[in-house]
């Protein structure tokens, strides 16, 4: 895997959870909620890291990653770490908020017809 590992790690989240998104949790299509439960937590994090990074606290084996960093030296897949780990959180979290409600849904009138019998 070798320079691309860490990205192929990125894109497996990904894949792994893009069936909630066709399954109706409606997290990608609802891009201005998304980018506000995102942005602000990866701003703080990136900025966490350019400052550990400029201090030599820790950096990133360029044996993982592709060598590409945004200013600051923060490589581009530790950007991308922060967008798509939350957008991953987001999209189970919305598909167990989904799988609840139809469950709800689906055993009301059982709930309901057990109270009617008493």
């Amino acid at each position: 895997m070798g320079r691309a590992e860490y990205l192929l790690v990125l894109g497996a989240c990904v894949l792994v959870t893009l069936p909630l998104e066709l399954a109706g949790a409606r997290v990608y299509r609802r891009p201005r909620q998304l980018a506000r439960a995102v942005l602000p937590v990866a701003l703080v994090f990136l900025v966490w890291d350019a400052l550990a990074i400029a201090a030599g606290v820790w950096d990133f084996d360029p044996a993982f990653v592709t060598g590409v960093r945004i200013p600051f030296g923060v490589p581009l897949e530790e950007v991308l770490f922060f967008a798509v780990v939350p957008l991953c959180g987001v999209l189970t979290y919305e598909a167990v908020e989904l799988t609840g409600r139809l469950l709800r849904r689906l055993t009301r009138p059982l709930l309901d017809r057990r109270k009617v019998r008493r």
